[in-house]
């Protein structure tokens, strides 16, 4: 019996029915037209401060949705449905981007910080993001993904990081199956160097939005014939001084150690910013290679819920791993709420797997190596015969993907038995289908339907399933029960915000120097 067998066998049916998952999920708010939408944040919508289900992520034009703790990914599935039809119904006009590459966007000045109120904390909230902002540019801060949070109960720290560092050689496979962004409307990258190609050959190449809010039928979109997942690639969350951290995943000690490093050390280009402009307007929290915690970008973090006020990393340090967070995901244009159950079961079983095989120390030079295969096969996944860098040396990315979903089929029977649900069998039966068939990957979906029916234009084929989306969840039964506890949750969301606002004593400079000192880390 193999290792990853007899671990398998050794995990009772009540810890895996103890399996848990939620899902958080961004989207930008755009008029009919395809322009980003440049309204507040809908009052309708409660306070994005303190509403548990409905808040913003960078932008006050990105919304950020996010389910409770489920047992059950159809569970999880029917709530994200669930808020998005409450979140319809609220927004007028407006549509949820369902792509994870932007629609067309404003100036870069333009693209509206999220704002959270007059509290210290709801200013430390836009501060940070006035920061992502000037280091990063908004423009990458408007990609929207989705993020898979999960946790098996009975781990203890080490088993978390094993499957992190795992999941860490393997997330490749997230990108190629479900990779659903592999192209861009061409502003996007106006005055940034990149390797992308025309689309169709046509279009006026100025990335920009008639001032009525139509987008130009003959929008631009560049793209690469075998792409995935540009979000994930160079032109998505990336930071070369982030990526200079070499953070270790061998234990809690050694990956907490760097991110303290990471938040209390100078950078001298942030140092040069400086946190206040010479007007004393805030440019940043902290002049930091990170300004706090959420800054440091990965394909998956080791979490844990933090008590009111507390660092998240002084939570980890004090009561370990909770859970992890799974952040490669892109939206799926062709499922209305962005992520299908099916899609959440293989994460699950992919997950699992990471967790019980071996799982040998991380290194340096392994670094580099996930790297370039994380972006290889954002760029070029679908290509035939692409080469992987292996662990000892060049790999076909088609034949390591197809040897990772043999070694699952144990743990996706095991759960099918274990949860007494075959569809964890369907969910690996579909992913191989899709690696034998590659036409059939989102990704690909996406360019053949661009060129088949929008010209190639991304921000029409985006713009048309956004709008198909809207139609489809508006007209699912929506009980005014539900409508009635959304818009309770609303209510109480802004009642909790004005208490926050009541009870702040101390000015924002001593909050925010407070919150930044290097003993609240642990």
């Amino acid at each position: 019996m193999s290792r990853l067998a007899s671990r398998l066998s050794a995990l009772t049916t009540e810890r895996l029915r103890g399996m848990r998952r939620g899902v958080e999920k961004e989207s930008l708010r755009v008029l009919p037209g395809g322009a980003l939408a440049l309204t507040p944040h809908p009052a309708a919508l409660g306070s994005a401060l303190t509403h548990p289900h409905i808040t913003t992520d960078f932008s006050e034009s990105q919304l950020e949705l996010i389910t409770g703790v489920h047992g059950d990914a159809d569970a999880c599935e029917r709530e994200l449905t669930e808020i998005h039809q409450f979140v319809y119904r609220a927004i007028g006009d407006e549509k949820l981007w369902v792509g994870s590459m932007p629609c067309a966007l404003p100036a870069d000045e333009n693209i509206p910080i999220g704002t959270y109120g007059t509290s210290n904390v709801a200013r430390a909230k836009s501060v940070y993001r006035m920061g992502l902002g000037h280091r990063y540019g908004r423009r990458m801060q408007t990609i929207s993904g989705i993020h898979y949070n999960w946790s098996l109960p009975g781990l203890d720290n080490d088993e978390y990081f094993a499957l992190i560092r795992n999941f860490r050689r393997h997330s490749f496979v997230l990108l190629l199956l479900f990779g659903a962004s592999p192209a861009v409307c061409k502003g996007f990258v106006d005055g940034r160097p990149h390797e992308l190609l025309p689309l169709g050959g046509h279009g006026n190449g100025n990335g920009t939005i008639n001032g009525n809010g139509n987008g130009n039928a003959d929008e631009a979109s560049l793209g690469l014939p075998y792409a995935t997942s540009l979000r994930m690639g160079r032109l998505g969350y990336q930071s070369d001084a982030q990526a200079a951290l070499g953070v270790s995943y061998n234990r809690l000690g050694s990956y907490a150690g760097s991110l303290h490093g990471a938040l209390t050390r100078p950078h001298p280009p942030y140092e040069r910013l400086g946190v206040r402009n010479l007007g004393g307007e805030y440019n940043q929290l902290a002049t930091s290679l990170l300004q706090i915690e959420n800054e440091f970008y990965g394909t998956i973090r080791p979490k844990r819920v933090i008590l009111p006020g507390e660092r998240p990393l002084h939570a980890l340090r004090e009561r370990g791993v909770e859970y992890v967070e799974v952040r490669c995901m892109d939206l799926d244009p062709f499922v209305p709420a962005g992520i299908a159950a099916e899609t959440m079961r293989f994460i699950d079983v992919l997950l699992l797997h990471c967790l019980l095989s071996d799982s040998p120390p991380d290194s340096p030079e392994e670094f580099v190596r996930l790297a370039s295969n994380q972006h290889v096969t954002a760029a070029r996944g679908r290509e035939p015969g692409l080469l992987l860098d292996g662990p000892e040396g060049p790999v076909s990315l088609h034949d390591w993907t197809a040897q990772l979903l043999d070694e699952c089929e144990p743990v996706a029977e095991r759960l099918a038995v274990a949860l007494d649900d075959a569809r964890y069998r369907q969910a690996l039966a579909a992913a191989r289908h899709s690696l034998r068939h590659p036409a059939t990957l989102p990704s690909a979906r996406v360019l053949e339907a661009m060129a088949r029916d929008f010209g190639h234009s991304h921000l029409r084929f985006v713009r048309a399933q956004s709008a198909a989306a809207r139609q489809a969840l508006l007209a699912l039964p929506f009980a005014p029960a539900l409508q009635a506890r959304f818009e309770a949750e609303a209510r109480e969301s802004v009642a909790e915000q004005a208490r926050i606002e009541a009870a702040d004593t101390v000015p924002f400079e001593e909050y925010r120097q407070e919150y930044l000192a290097p003993h609240r880390l642990g």
